[in-house]
């Protein structure tokens, strides 16, 4: 990683005596820019289907300054045990600028332990980290400021993987968001005008989360915004496990691991990974989870070794719908939807009509909800041949158009 030779590395205290340290990493040009939002965008959009219609963005207009960022939080599902965790600010380089919108982007499930936003400006680039590249080249070169946060468990923390781990997933957000408005104010004396929220797949279900924990802080959001969003994961791995369609993709049948192992460890639920997961399959599951492989081709052999059906994976009496309901597996999954408190912020969800990871009632369910409950403010709109990358894809480019009407000029 390229870094500036004498860099000054930003270190300050709160009230509370928690530390903040942000580290500066190698700035953007807007000619570095302009390539994610072009040639790195081909590479990520390879396997898109000839017929899907790729979105228009924008050149970039600045450069950008990156920081790494490394914070005090703590994991609410442990009795608040103190951790550090880490993430990304990105600042556009406009002169005098003295406020600017802020968007905090919540990344997709990836398998890499480093495929996060604090090493997504990595040297050589990290294609696997592309979604938080993209959203900087977007937003960020276009006069947003951006934050990201790695969720507990990846890039540097040293935490077990919480995936899917709700209230521990708000904690990094919102303890990321307050680091980097205390940053902002002392260091580069730019304040905050407006904010907004947007993720992807998993970042979906975390973006609704996050809004969630600021709404009960009211702490006011402009807009947020989702792609591919499975704003409940009990209802996303029911029909997984026990509706599956033609087009699921292979990879989904590890996020029987990835939930079970997280729920155990942060839960305090000795032995609830081998109560779900067949003993056949264990052990290459927990290697997925513990991102225990040497790279993307032992991966890819771990997934191809796993049966594409999710019931083979599961012991047999998870073979019984009404069972997995009462589980303690089911009920902690059942637990960790982010839809069911009526929002305050308007928020739009994009859902491919091809998605081969999230199905179309998944994606509409929140909107649904809200609307059962008396709500307007959650609307869905479809991405027409849509399959998981195109929605994302689409999505960035509608939300910026959404966002630029939105904020405070």
């Amino acid at each position: 990683m390229k870094l500036y030779f004498g860099l000054l590395l930003f270190v300050f205290t709160t009230s509370v005596q928690a530390d903040f340290t942000f580290t500066p990493l190698e700035p953007q040009t807007i000619s570095q820019l302009n390539q994610i939002l072009t040639k790195e965008r081909a590479v990520f959009s390879s396997g898109i289907s000839k017929t899907f219609k790729l979105p228009h963005y924008s050149p970039a207009k600045y450069e950008v300054e990156l920081f790494k960022v490394a914070y005090d939080s703590v994991i609410p599902e442990q009795g608040n045990k103190p951790t550090k965790a880490f993430g990304l600010l990105a600042i556009p380089k406009i002169r005098d600028a003295s406020a600017l919108p802020i968007v905090s982007y919540q990344h997709g499930t990836v398998f890499g332990k480093h495929d996060v936003p604090s090493y997504a400006f990595t040297d050589p680039v990290n294609p696997a980290a592309y979604e938080t590249r993209l959203m900087v080249a977007e937003f960020a070169g276009q006069g947003y400021m951006v934050i990201a946060a790695d969720y507990f468990g990846m890039g540097d923390s040293m935490e077990p993987e919480g995936y899917t781990v709700k209230a521990s997933e708000q904690q990094a957000c919102i303890d990321l968001y307050e680091a980097a408005i205390q940053f902002l104010k002392d260091n580069k004396k730019i304040s905050q005008t407006d904010l907004f929220l947007t993720g992807w797949s998993q970042g979906g279900l975390v973006t609704t989360a996050f809004l969630e924990k600021l709404e009960s802080r009211n702490i006011p959001v402009k807009a947020a915004s989702t792609a591919s969003a499975p704003n409940d994961i009990f209802a996303a791995l029911n029909g997984w496990i026990y509706h599956p369609r033609t087009i699921d993709v292979k990879w989904l049948n590890t996020l029987v691991g990835l939930t079970a192992f997280s729920y155990e460890n942060y839960f305090s639920k000795p032995g609830l990974a081998k109560d779900v997961i067949k003993s056949a399959y264990y052990d290459d599951l927990r290697k997925i989870y513990e991102r225990n492989y040497s790279g993307i081709d032992e991966l890819k052999a771990l997934i191809n070794s796993l049966p594409t059906g999710f019931k083979e994976l599961l012991n047999d009496k998870y073979s019984d719908p009404g069972y997995f309901v009462d589980s303690d597996y089911g009920k902690i999954l059942s637990d960790m939807q982010t839809y069911r408190r009526v929002f305050k912020t308007h928020v739009k969800m994009y859902y491919g009509t091809l998605d081969e990871v999230i199905s179309i009632p998944i994606g509409q369910l929140a909107s649904t909800y809200q609307k059962s409950m008396g709500s307007q403010l959650l609307v869905t709109e479809p991405v027409k041949s849509g399959d998981h990358h195109g929605t994302f894809l689409t999505s960035v480019a509608r939300q910026k158009e959404w966002f630029d009407k939105l904020k405070s000029h």
